[in-house]
């Protein structure tokens, strides 16, 4: 029996994005970090991104990366997220490398990774613009060379974040100053950072480009191989698929009704008030799905003349009047996702997941 709202997901694409990009960041000696958060740190998600040559995993949650442990995926482990300060034994005993942005945290660290004899590897994290984490650029080296004061913590580079807050659009001109603090922190501690982070999936242009100064040689890299887009820059990634998973949903309700409301229009569930242009009466279907799972205009209809109209917490509701099918009660209507629409998808437990082969 199946239960919907169904994802299926498509390792095999996934694997082939992952290709493409690893090619692309091959050719100018990026290392990549294949990042798992979207999909809740998937088992056959990771494999993929393994059987692409991807040796590296990162995620932002320590429940996902001890799953992914447990599970047989033998890669390096990067924690994305700044550690909380109750998580961080458990990311001492099964995370490679931390992603830090206070000096109180790599104090921490220190004191738990002395306890279990272990050196803990960290990359600081540097704010160039996007207010999102890191310690602001102008204030970054003194702060920086401080975390290599302590006896069980191996500084292992600086990396910063762009696109996911402020929308800043990685450039050369804020790249080239993570590249000027990486250069005052080598020469005061007289060696070579290995890793020089400079971003994730909104970056790649960059590369495509042959614009990336050189010296950044590490991407995190998540939507552009699982969902084949890169939102930051609003653009299909080239070479990449976009149907590597598919959500499909059942109609419970299938009508002609108006498509003006009757009566006056005041705030929605979440605090929204509508907008709606009168086109007459329209066949509109009810989907068992909303945005308890999904986010609505992320919804992609497969079925290019289904329109998406607007979703409640359990319905989401399409105008199916131009579609060329047929469509009947207890149909499905399936979609491609936004990453933010597939992020809630795989994380309610309202919609199964169903890894396609």
């Amino acid at each position: 029996m199946i239960l919907y709202p169904v994802l299926h997901i498509y390792p095999d694409r996934i694997e082939h994005n992952a290709k493409n990009l690893k090619k692309l960041c091959d050719s100018g000696k990026i290392k990549i970090t294949g990042v798992t958060k979207v999909v809740s740190g998937n088992i056959e998600v990771a494999q993929a991104m393994l059987k692409a040559g991807i040796t590296s995993i990162g995620d932002s949650r320590i429940q996902n990366i001890i799953h992914m442990k447990k599970n047989g995926i033998n890669a390096e482990f990067i924690m994305l997220r700044i550690p909380m300060k109750s998580e961080l034994e458990l990311v001492v005993e099964n995370v490679d490398i931390t992603l830090v942005s206070e000096l109180k945290t790599v104090e921490w660290l220190n004191e738990i990774a002395k306890e279990k004899n272990k050196i803990q590897d960290i990359v600081y994290m540097v704010d160039v613009g996007d207010l999102r984490e890191g310690v602001w650029y102008e204030n970054a080296v003194s702060e920086i060379v401080s975390a290599q004061k302590f006896s069980n913590i191996c500084l292992k580079g600086i990396g910063t974040n762009l696109g996911c807050f402020g929308g800043v659009l990685p450039s050369i001109e804020n790249m080239n100053i993570l590249l000027e603090i990486k250069n005052e922190i080598e020469e005061i501690l007289n060696r070579k950072l290995e890793i020089i982070s400079g971003g994730n999936s909104a970056a790649l242009p960059l590369i495509e480009s042959g614009k990336l100064p050189e010296g950044i040689n590490h991407f995190r890299l998540g939507e552009s191989i699982i969902c084949g887009t890169d939102v930051t820059n609003n653009r299909n990634v080239p070479g990449n698929r976009q149907d590597t998973v598919i959500l499909e949903a059942q109609i419970i309700e299938l009508k002609e009704k108006p498509s003006v409301p009757v009566g006056e229009i005041g705030f929605d569930a979440f605090g929204r008030k509508p907008v709606f242009e009168d086109k007459g009466k329209r066949l509109k279907a009810i989907l068992a799905i909303g945005e308890q799972d999904i986010s609505p205009d992320g919804l992609i209809p497969l079925d290019e003349k289904i329109e998406v109209l607007h979703s409640s917490s359990d319905h989401t509701i399409v105008d199916l009047t131009e579609s060329d099918n047929q469509y009947k009660l207890g149909d499905t209507i399936k979609f491609k996702m936004s990453y933010g629409s597939l992020l809630k998808a795989i994380t309610s437990k309202y919609v199964e997941k169903k890894i396609e082969k």
